[in-house]
């Protein structure tokens, strides 16, 4: 494909693919050819992929140029090796499986896109089984910089336009961290409104399916076709000015002088643009959140993942075994008095969203820009309390830092309100663009 061609149909949003498809200006196979030589070029250097077969999504995109619509006609996504597929293998990125083990089924996710008309493009890598243990995905912009984690290889991929979508996980910082670290949108929606059979279960009570995309109108289309909730994309029109409240949380000193510059001038922009700006008081301990969600996971860790550590312990990565047998580990009475403490503080939480009749909090989407090295993923410190919380979450690219990687904010809102929270990030994230100009 000519250069030129493959650099047009790579940037083509996600969202007007199936229009433009079902126009006849391209097909599902044309714009799968594109991403995967895409991949073909930036592959080796970033390592994003755990599996991926060309062949194969080729066959997938024939079949949906031969078919009738589908909201997602045509459309490639990356799907997380944590959620099963039926026809490519899923190893969680862990050594306790072997490469080509093979689901029997799709995901629920990973069905209903396809049933929606998407190509499925491959398996990206993650950290085992989407806890902190890297896995071999390098920066998209810096090699030798984590992309963040657990959703390295959906973020880095996305990042490098080896995909235009890509499924990620979250039960701390899963998809908001990677997604600030690498400069795309990332959303993770309110708890259990996104299905998650069929994804590999790391702590029961807090696992959310999460999105990642080049922008957060792409990220609404994503999320809309997979709630079947037209209510949930947004249209390309601008929106209407939210009203949103800076947060900047009682953590705000282990934010790098990048990230708080990202808020503050994210505020600012949003203000310029019309948005109303109001002050937030914290309705409760959010250190004390922070401890319960620690205590969530050292209970439910070990436990989701029983026969890993019972049977292959010595095969499971330093880091990993960590948080399958935590030192000191968690009582039953710990992981009940951390439930009842984060179940009465959602209660709080959104009192106070829904009392102040605000769009979001506008508030830090990582400590910084993402750390060099890759022993580490980075800090989900600004990520931790809103998964436990239950919230809807997105991350918003909001420029650079002094290193010259990705910062980002993150939009936080009421629970159940991803629409609008969806909307309110979309209009910060014009806002920002408009501020750069």
């Amino acid at each position: 494909m000519p250069p030129d061609a493959l650099t047009d149909l790579i940037a083509i949003p996600a969202r007007h693919l199936p229009a433009r498809i079902a126009a006849g200006e391209t097909t599902a196979v044309a714009v799968t050819a594109a991403y995967l030589e895409r991949i073909a070029t930036a592959e080796p250097g970033i390592r994003a992929w755990a599996h991926h077969v060309p062949e194969q999504a080729l066959a997938e995109a024939r079949l949906r140029d031969g078919a009738a619509g589908g909201a997602m006609r045509g459309v490639p996504v990356a799907v997380k090796d944590v959620i099963d597929t039926h026809d490519l293998p899923t190893a969680y990125g862990s050594a306790v499986y072997p490469a080509d083990n093979q689901p029997p089924r799709d995901a629920a996710a990973v069905a209903l896109i396809r049933g929606a008309g998407a190509v499925v493009l491959g398996k990206t890598v993650t950290t085992e089984f989407a806890a902190v243990d890297p896995g071999p995905t390098q920066h998209p912009i810096r090699p030798g910089t984590t992309p963040g984690g657990s959703s390295s290889g959906s973020a880095a991929a996305v990042a490098a336009r080896m995909a235009p979508l890509a499924f990620g996980t979250q039960t701390a910082g899963s998809t908001i961290r990677p997604a600030a670290f690498c400069g795309i949108a990332g959303f993770k929606p309110t708890f259990g409104l996104l299905d998650r059979t069929g994804v590999k279960t790391l702590a029961d009570s807090l696992d959310t399916l999460g999105l990642l995309a080049r922008d957060v109108r792409d990220l609404a289309f994503f999320a809309a076709v997979l709630r079947d909730d037209p209510g949930w994309a947004v249209p390309d029109t601008p929106q209407a000015p939210p009203r949103l409240a800076v947060f900047r949380t009682p953590v705000w000193q282990r934010a790098e002088p990048a990230s708080q510059q990202a808020v503050e001038g994210a505020a600012e922009a949003a203000a310029r643009a019309g948005a109303t700006l109001v002050e937030f008081a914290d309705p409760d301990d959010f250190e004390a959140l922070l401890a319960a969600h620690d205590a969530v996971m050292r209970w439910e860790v070990p436990r989701a993942l029983a026969y890993e550590r019972l049977n292959h312990l010595d095969v499971v990565r330093p880091k990993t075994r960590g948080y399958m047998v935590p030192e000191p580990p968690a009582t039953a009475g710990d992981h009940l008095a951390a439930l009842t403490a984060a179940a009465i503080a959602r209660v709080r939480w959104n009192m106070a969203l829904r009392g102040l009749g605000i769009d979001a909090i506008l508030t830090p989407a990582a400590p910084g820009e993402a750390p060099a090295g890759l022993a580490s993923t980075g800090d989900a410190v600004f990520n931790r309390v809103w998964t436990l919380l239950y919230l809807p979450c997105v991350a918003v690219p909001a420029g650079a830092g002094p290193g010259g990687l990705p910062v980002a904010v993150q939009l936080v809102g009421a629970w159940g309100e991803d629409a609008r929270t969806l909307a309110a990030a979309a209009f910060v994230e014009d806002a920002i663009a408009r501020s750069m100009g």
